[in-house]
């Protein structure tokens, strides 16, 4: 069955269904949020309002997309509110959220002499798409996690499909050219 129909069945009422689009579904969207929000409990605590945002947006659902798009999308906008209220809450003087957002080691250099080679580079990977600015950062990570094609992408991010084309683009050189900067010591 595919995710729509799926979908479709849950709304109806069949829990079973809901159970095989989250286990479809779970480690792909909550290594989405997690790679948008660096911090595992903040990332737990946004996966589960996604899902309880669909599983309280079941009776409405129709189909006018693929269900990853509604899904993604939905991932998008609770990132999306909750640095809008983290932003809210360091303008009122509450700090400390940035500094554990930057605590993320930025050399390879700072990494243990025993890691191997591919480790290092996964890591720097990992950087390179935290560097990223965000516009590129969600296209690649929507591609890359949840599978998208560029009109799915251009639909949870509300642009216009050569929008997000470009952003990928931009997003895949830069992570080329500072993936082939890199070289081992």
């Amino acid at each position: 069955m595919t995710d729509e129909e799926l979908m479709l069945k849950y709304r109806k009422g069949d829990a079973a269904s809901f159970e095989s689009l989250y286990q479809r579904h779970k480690g792909a969207l909550y290594r989405y949020i997690l790679r948008q929000c660096k911090n595992e409990s903040i990332a737990e605590e946004l996966y589960q309002d996604v899902w309880m945002n669909l599983i309280r947006a079941r009776e409405r659902y129709e189909v006018k997309a693929r269900f990853t798009t509604l899904l993604y999308q939905m991932a998008h906008n609770r990132v999306i509110d909750y640095y809008r209220r983290q932003q809210t809450a360091i303008s009122a003087g509450m700090t400390g959220t940035e500094q554990d957002i930057n605590e993320t080691p930025t050399r390879i250099q700072d990494q243990p002499e025993q890691k191997a080679a591919l480790q290092a580079q996964t890591h720097r990977l990992f950087i390179l798409i935290d560097k990223l600015p965000g516009e590129q950062k969600q296209a690649f990570l929507l591609r890359e996690e949840a599978g998208m094609s560029v009109q799915e992408i251009a639909e949870t991010c509300g642009v216009n499909p050569e929008t997000a084309r470009s952003r990928l683009r931009y997003a895949v050189n830069k992570l080329r050219e500072g993936l082939n900067e890199y070289e081992p010591e």
